[in-house]
């Protein structure tokens, strides 16, 4: 089968992707093989490709936005017979018997096991996963609008929960990709106002069509003081401009999984008053399956634009460089 794989990680113009050939998979006891129909593009994989995350083995396949069908089951098994359409997510796998996972908080197990970053993922023909990890996916999207749901939109959503703003207060929305154009839908839909701060024209011009509240640059001064917010962009150099903009008793929320350095932190202007600065570390599956639940419900869509899966190098590098609104998807 083809499948994408990380060679040597590295800026994504020098060409970190490679194709290779691979033989099908196999799926192992309580595995199911999901041939894959298209995968949603991250901007956590393209971190992989670059080196700020470290590959955990090499030449892994990354992909955690995946849509298929299964083809085939492994030995016990029996959550999805196949034909049924699933979707396979970042969070492949726990250990189940940590103090975390005890408590319910798989999402900071300490012995995790994750979608195209510790076994292959969906930029490939087909792809393992775990059944008691995968999906149900709602009726009534294409797999294409289904694909950024899967961590874009689970991953945005547990970012608005932490962000903790009261009903029908003001949440911040700083970078404006595929997880944030998701989060926007979801705050606007429960009543939230949303101000988004935000780089590049086809951002600001997704965020006008949704109808939020204000567009202005990121590195400005929100125009109300904010109940919430949430930094989508991996930018370090952001964190203290959202405290500065955040009401008394405000919560920033970190959802990426990588952040450049963070500057010195002006206690007096930007933590007292009770502002509190917390990061997002993975979703647990009552996260996901809540979200999708939700994003049903209230008619939550991403816009996408599509790639053939031959061209993912092309995707990843037009993600790098702005130049496109909302999420990529690659097609097979």
């Amino acid at each position: 089968m083809r499948a994408w794989v990380v060679g040597t990680p590295g800026p994504v113009d020098s060409g970190p992707l490679r194709p290779v050939e691979r033989p099908v998979p196999a799926p192992g006891p309580g595995q199911v093989r999901v041939r894959v129909s298209c995968c949603g593009v991250c901007r956590t994989d393209l971190h992989l490709a670059e080196g700020d995350l470290v590959p955990r083995r090499a030449q892994v396949t990354p992909g955690h936005e995946v849509v298929g069908s299964v083809d085939a089951v492994g030995p016990g098994a029996h959550r999805f017979a196949p034909g049924e359409r699933v979707g396979v997510a970042w969070l492949g796998r726990t250990d189940g018997s940590c103090r975390f996972c005890r408590r319910g908080d798989e999402n900071l197990c300490t012995d995790p096991v994750f979608t195209g970053w510790d076994v292959d993922g969906g930029y490939a023909d087909a792809c393992l996963v775990d059944e008691r990890f995968a999906y149900r996916l709602p009726e009534g999207l294409t797999d294409e609008q289904a694909a950024p749901l899967l961590c874009a939109g689970i991953i945005g959503y547990r970012a608005l929960r932490c962000a903790d703003v009261p009903p029908g207060g003001r949440l911040g929305i700083y970078g404006f990709g595929g997880s944030a154009h998701l989060t926007a839908q979801l705050a606007l839909a429960q009543g939230l106002e949303v101000h988004v701060l935000t780089r590049g024209e086809h951002n600001r011009e997704l965020a006008r069509s949704l109808g939020v509240d204000s567009v202005t640059g990121a590195a400005g001064d929100s125009p109300v003081p904010l109940d919430g917010a949430i930094l989508f962009a991996p930018a370090g150099e952001l964190v203290p401009v959202a405290l500065r903009s955040l009401d008394r008793g405000g919560t920033l929320a970190v959802a990426g999984i990588w952040l450049s350095d963070v500057p010195r932190l002006d206690y007096a202007a930007e933590l007292f008053q009770e502002r509190r600065l917390r990061s997002v570390t993975a979703n647990t599956r009552h996260d996901g399956e809540q979200f999708l639940r939700l994003a049903a419900r209230l008619g939550v869509r991403a816009t996408t634009v599509a790639y053939p899966m031959d061209a993912a190098p092309d995707a990843l590098a037009d993600l790098a460089h702005g130049r496109f609104g909302g999420a990529a998807v690659l097609l097979n």
